[in-house]
């Protein structure tokens, strides 16, 4: 290992040292389940936002999105990241304030809980089910960002794949189990902005060194359908193929996934006060524009850079490494590079541990509480359920290291069907619950359990049928599961008094 290669490492350690000191600092302050959960719901306006973004973005942000637009141009790659941004925009502004308050009202910590207490479900039917949807699209989820961090370690030093992945996961899985949501989301906001130089620094420098912005888009011209929006560059035959209607609604659909996200949601309830979710929203929805774009064409950067000979032809899903390869050109220029090489990587580990730490204490709150304590009736002790907590923690993490066991697996592809499952079995249960008085118990369980299989139906069966129905599976499957719990929300009985209360009062502010 030379010493430019030192250097990177050095930067990559110090960095994964802090957030496991977060973890430390904050294991103290984790007095119950609701603080380790819910942080005691006192995040700040700014943590708020940047957590929820950072969570969500993951590595898909620094090596999936740029992997796709280097390959394929901007249509795929654009019209996901314009689905996502009016999909972050609407879920600040039509589901943030109402489900902190309502998640206030019901007195729930975790969504399954909530969506209980929110139908008053004595049996706790609908809270097992939802932490079983969590438990089964979580590890998956978990999965490809251990990946992702294998990928990047094994690209850097030459690292066996399987080694990098255990290690990262073990450093993930430290820090969350200590830590809980106040360290995840405090490393989150941290990793926000580590994530935010990370682009603008590759972007800079890979249009500097692919002969400037002109050059750039010369290169990108000359490829048949990969500028358009409407049609999408084959990287194989070197043509354009046709990027239709239908498609594009498709891809639109992934802004339908956010309001079914979980770790996005729980940063909603945690909010400090309702007012600041206001100031929240704006510098999330800001953020995510912007990032996404420069992502996108740090892609396009990178295939310029790939045309005059500055790093290799990336192809399939190696396309994922792209910000990599243009930060290790960049350290090559000196040692003061090297360590902004370092930042840059750490920026890439940033994006993935902030969404995996997220998903490891949504999924072990579902073991815990939702399913052990709620469901089975089982007691804990404070000290014991926080020890159950991490020992959560702990399991699903090994989970995710054998889902991630194959290094050839693409990190955009297991997000793409982990955030279908959550958009479709969670996302139509909670804008009803939310904003439709007449939604019951049964219509929610049935809309779940619905939109949940249709994932897998349509992925694994319909899809395969071809044409109009080879779509992304979240768009059929929402819309399917939306139509299920109205239809058996109307055909069983209306809610109770109570719940059309509590139902008003939470309409009215109260």
């Amino acid at each position: 290992m030379n010493a430019t290669s030192i250097l990177i490492l050095i930067t990559i350690i110090a960095y994964l040292a802090m957030v496991v000191f977060i973890g430390f600092k904050y294991s103290k302050q984790n007095k119950g389940a609701d603080d380790f959960y819910l942080g005691g719901r006192r995040l700040g306006p700014f943590v708020t936002a940047m957590s929820a973004e950072a969570s969500d973005m993951s590595s898909w942000l620094l090596l999936g999105l740029p992997g796709v637009a280097y390959i394929s141009g901007l249509a795929d790659a654009s019209w996901t990241a314009i689905g996502l941004a009016v999909g972050t925009y609407l879920n600040w502004l039509i589901v943030a304030k109402k489900i902190r308050r309502y998640s206030i009202k019901v007195n729930a910590i975790t969504v399954p809980e909530f969506f209980t207490n929110r139908y008053h479900d004595a049996k706790k039917i609908l809270q097992t089910v939802a932490a079983i949807v969590i438990v089964i699209f979580f590890i998956p989820y978990t999965g490809s960002g251990f990946a992702a961090c294998g990928k990047l370690f094994n690209s850097l030093f030459g690292m066996d794949y399987h080694t990098a992945m255990i290690v990262s996961a073990i450093v993930i899985a430290i820090y969350t189990s200590l830590g809980g949501f106040l360290a995840a989301s405090t490393t989150d906001f941290i990793q926000s902005i580590v994530m935010t130089v990370a682009i603008i620094v590759v972007f800079g420098f890979g249009v500097s060194v692919a002969g400037g912005w002109n050059a750039v888009m010369d290169n990108a011209s000359a490829l048949p359908g990969y500028l358009s929006l409407t049609s999408i560059h084959d990287a194989v035959a070197g043509t354009a193929s046709n990027y239709s209607a239908l498609t594009i609604c498709s891809t639109l659909a992934w802004g339908l996934g956010y309001f079914g996200m979980p770790h996005i949601l729980l940063r909603f309830m945690a909010a400090r006060k309702e007012e600041e979710l206001t100031f929240s929203r704006r510098i999330a929805s800001v953020w995510v524009v912007i990032s996404m774009a420069v992502a996108i064409f740090i892609g396009v950067v990178g295939l310029a850079m790939s045309g005059v000979g500055a790093i290799v032809k990336l192809e399939g899903s190696n396309s994922e490494t792209v910000l990599v390869k243009i930060a290790q050109l960049l350290s090559t220029n000196g040692w003061i590079c090297a360590i902004i090489c370092g930042v840059i990587l750490a920026g890439v580990l940033a994006a993935t541990m902030s969404t995996a730490d997220s998903q490891l204490l949504a999924a072990a709150s579902s073991i815990t509480e939702d399913i052990l304590t709620s469901k089975f009736g089982v007691k804990f002790s404070e000290k014991k359920q926080m020890m159950t907590a991490r020992i959560a923690v702990l399991v699903i993490s090994l989970f995710g290291m054998i889902i991630a066991w194959n290094p050839d697996s693409s990190v955009f592809k297991i997000v793409s069907f982990a955030w279908a499952g959550f958009g479709a079995a969670f996302g139509p249960i909670v804008l009803l619950a939310l904003f439709w008085k007449r939604s019951n118990l049964q219509g929610a369980i049935a809309g779940m359990i619905t939109g949940g299989a249709m994932i897998f139906i349509w992925k694994f069966v319909i899809a395969k049928l071809g044409g109009a129905f080879a779509i992304y599976e979240l768009l059929p499957a929402f819309i399917i599961a939306l139509i299920v719990n109205v239809v058996v929300s109307l055909l069983t009985k209306a809610p109770s008094d109570e719940i059309n209360k509590e139902f008003e009062e939470v309409k009215a502010g109260n």
